[in-house]
């Protein structure tokens, strides 16, 4: 039990110390695409570390909500972290506290809080952030229960790690059309989560098309340094949800193979997925224009199709 515990923790200390990481990577990557130089991978640890040293200045007008948002923020995926197979296939001490509905509500708990925050200190663009993001939310969680739904009725549970089994012991059932079906809504949903393109920039910096990113622009020192962290964090954790239970189970440490050595190699496997995934999210973002806002419903109502027609083609298939 104890050595469980201490894979729980390497894991959320794997999501903490490798977020910024991804970020990098994918930063560094889409500028070469754009046949630019483009920062250094490690610069958003440089980044971290110059936010963390500065001093923090809180808005007169703000209330608890604002100083706690960064914190809640970047708490929730760390917790999440805790629920989802980051680097084993077999249970951990807390896998059994809540399925992936219940992750899906503690991330969206941290985005409630920063959203609340956003309002909270009268910025104008800080509202007009946070009505946006809650819009988006507002068409992606149907799709999120949808997909749910449709796990559920292969594996017959939501739990991460029970899911993912399943897929382990029928790979017959990753050619099917409702799981290719289902591969697809899942990706779509986390472009339009975690603010990318065609949804959102990342790395736009025009106050009144932003979306995800004008929500922290109160934020200074450390608070900010929380903020940008969180967002990373949030990204890495819906990648290792797709990654490690949906698309590609493999490369984890299995039931025959508890020990320390066993779990430290899953660490490169897992990231070497992750980098095949920021390929395809750079080729994604650097051949799309940012959607207009009027038509981020056709996004979203997309993936709520082809979520239940995966769904159907389920049901007909059993």
């Amino acid at each position: 039990m104890l050595l469980h515990l201490g894979y729980n923790l390497l894991q959320a200390a794997v999501v903490i110390g490798f977020a910024p990481l991804i970020e990098g990577i994918l930063a560094r990557l889409k500028e070469i695409v754009q046949s630019k130089r483009g920062p250094s991978i490690f610069q958003p640890y440089r980044d971290l570390g110059k936010l963390l040293r500065k001093d923090e200045i809180v808005s007169r007008q703000s209330s608890w909500i604002f100083r706690a948002a960064p914190y809640v923020a970047f708490t929730t995926p760390v917790f999440v972290t805790l629920l989802i197979p980051v680097l084993t296939r077999y249970p951990l001490f807390f896998a059994f506290m809540g399925d992936m509905l219940g992750a899906g509500f503690v991330l969206a708990l941290g985005g409630f809080f920063v959203s609340l925050a956003a309002v909270d200190t009268g910025n104008p663009y800080g509202p007009m952030g946070a009505s946006r993001t809650r819009m988006v939310g507002f068409l992606t969680e149907p799709v999120f229960l949808i997909v749910f739904m449709t796990i559920s009725l292969v594996a017959g549970s939501t739990i991460p790690y029970i899911v993912q089994d399943e897929w382990v012991r029928s790979p017959a059932a990753f050619f099917a059309p409702w799981h290719v079906l289902l591969v697809i809504a899942f990706f779509l949903l986390i472009l339009a989560e975690d603010g990318r393109l065609p949804v959102d920039s990342a790395t736009g910096h025009f106050e009144l098309a932003m979306i995800e990113k004008s929500k922290s622009l109160e934020y200074s020192g450390r608070g900010a340094a929380l903020m940008k962290w969180a967002g990373a964090m949030k990204l890495f954790v819906l990648m290792v949800v797709f990654l490690n239970v949906l698309v590609t189970p493999w490369g984890l440490a299995g039931p025959t193979d508890t020990s320390l050595a066993g779990v430290l190699l899953a660490v490169p496997l897992v990231l070497l997925k992750m980098l095949a995934f920021v390929l395809v999210l750079v080729v994604i973002e650097s051949s799309l224009a940012k959607l207009r806002l009027f038509r981020i419903s056709e996004f979203t109502g997309a993936a709520f199709v082809i979520a239940v027609v995966a769904m159907i083609s389920r049901l007909f298939a059993a």
